[in-house]
């Protein structure tokens, strides 16, 4: 084929194809887990290409392959979904530290001229980036550093300063001809860089950030594909990237806030300030079986789930009580806000682990203006996406956020251990208001307490 496509040339083409094949099934329920076992023949095809094109001995690959994979294998058996937001922040971080590796050889070595070295570059400044600013969400979510945004006296002007360092190093590496001494320098500035950024934004802004650091990671892939000539790896990455940004846009425009004032604004300082803890009115507790009347009678039936949810491990009862309704002869629907949970989909993926019909996932504004005529919704775990003070309030750190307006049924049934705000960290007005009633205790409890009741 010395005339032709090459083997590996052959191998990268299907490569990318698979990818852009595979993330086109992704788009929908019923060809999801296709798009994931062909996006992943993909990478198979993209590893062995890359391997005939650069010659390194197959042992060695041997070897890295099987340690990945039991890596892998056991992650995905261990890790529960409660954690899979820091999963995906921990996996957006390997794949822009991976991209600033391959950066920090290709500035070191001879070859490529001026833009090769300005493609490594980049990838050694998105991927630092990308990879501590992923350790910082990955601690916030997890529970390791404060949710709240951390701000401190000059930060901004610090900030400024390690980026400059950052551009001024990589100047130095494009012209400086090839050596370690500015990569390396680079890559130190680009991981402050990352660090500054993240930390000053606040735990209710998490889903958006991870979102963004995976369009990182895919930006610093695609620049070490162009630094190297492999266009499956430009693929890949560009693929990565856009999708990304795009949720990420889709994330802003469900919280009303653009994408500068998420990185900015500094939000959650503000709101522990503002807001604290404290008890706005009169709560109305309520038990299973009462709820278990209240459903019983419902024509409309709405359930908005949220990390409450996640933590309960409930959406498996949350699927019979579903069940069990439509047997009653009830409409059920199930209202995923775009920032439901502690990742971008994390209440999709939820839900359909469980085996609910994708048809019954709605959003906001599809139920929304009819809210009156839901006789009960259900709040699972959600808070902030229900919070009445986001359109009411404009003291409010969440205000002009589209919320799920549940305050608007005839009845909210919120299920919540205690009276503890959400990971924003504002008091829900809703927890007070005439026609909410509050279900304490574990939601798998509670909601198979409710199934029992139906049962019987």
């Amino acid at each position: 084929m010395s005339d032709g496509l090459s083997i590996d040339g052959a191998l990268q083409l299907l490569a990318c194809a698979a990818f852009i094949v595979g993330l086109k099934l992704m788009g929908r329920q019923t060809t999801a887990r296709l798009g994931n076992f062909v996006s992943a023949g993909g990478m198979a095809l993209a590893v062995v290409a890359a391997v005939l094109h650069s010659g390194v001995s197959l042992p060695i690959v041997a070897i890295a392959g099987l340690v990945g994979s039991v890596i892998g294998v056991v992650l995905a058996v261990r890790v529960k979904m409660t954690g899979m937001p820091e999963l995906v922040a921990a996996f957006n971080g390997l794949g822009g530290l991976a991209s600033l590796a391959i950066g920090l050889v290709e500035v070191a070595r001879e070859g490529g001229g001026v833009f090769g070295a300005a493609m490594s570059s980049a990838a050694i400044i998105v991927g630092g980036v990308a990879f501590t600013g992923s350790l910082v969400a990955f601690g916030k979510l997890s529970g390791v550093l404060p949710q709240r945004a951390i701000a401190f006296p000059g930060q901004f002007a610090a900030t400024a300063v390690v980026a400059v360092v950052t551009l001024g190093t990589a100047v130095w590496a494009v012209a400086g001809g090839p050596a370690w001494t500015p990569g390396a320098l680079c890559a130190v500035a680009a991981f402050g860089v990352g660090v500054l950024a993240v930390v000053r934004i606040g735990g209710g802004d998490m889903p958006v950030v991870v979102s963004l650091l995976n369009s990182y990671s895919g930006a610093a892939a695609a620049a070490a594909g162009l630094a190297i000539d492999s266009p499956v790896l430009v693929v890949a990455g560009a693929l990565i990237g856009a999708a990304g940004l795009m949720l990420t846009q889709v994330m802003c425009k469900a919280m009303n806030r653009s994408l500068a004032n998420v990185l900015f604004a500094g939000f959650g300082s503000a709101v522990a300030e503002a807001t604290g803890g404290a008890q706005q009115g009169t709560v109305r507790p309520i038990s299973a079986s009462d709820s278990y009347y209240l459903l019983e009678s419902a024509r409309e039936v709405i359930v908005v789930p949220g990390y409450g949810m996640a933590v309960a491990r409930a959406q498996h009862v949350v699927e019979e009580l579903s069940s069990l309704l439509e047997a009653n002869g009830t409409r059920v629907r199930f209202v995923i806000h775009p920032v439901a949970g502690r990742m971008p989909g994390h209440m999709n993926v939820l839900l359909a682990e469980a085996g609910i019909p994708y048809d019954q996932l709605i959003e906001p504004p599809d139920v929304n203006p009819g809210m009156e005529g839901i006789d009960v919704a259900l709040v699972i775990g959600a808070n902030d996406i229900v919070n009445p003070d986001a359109k009411e309030d404009s003291a409010s750190p969440l205000y002009g956020m589209p919320i799920v307006e549940v305050d608007r049924a005839k009845t909210t049934i919120v299920l919540k251990r205690s009276m503890a705000t959400g990971f924003a960290g504002v008091q829900n007005s809703l927890f007070f208001r005439p026609n909410t009633r509050m279900l304490f205790g574990d939601a798998k409890d509670s909601i198979g307490s409710v199934n029992a009741e139906f049962e019987d």
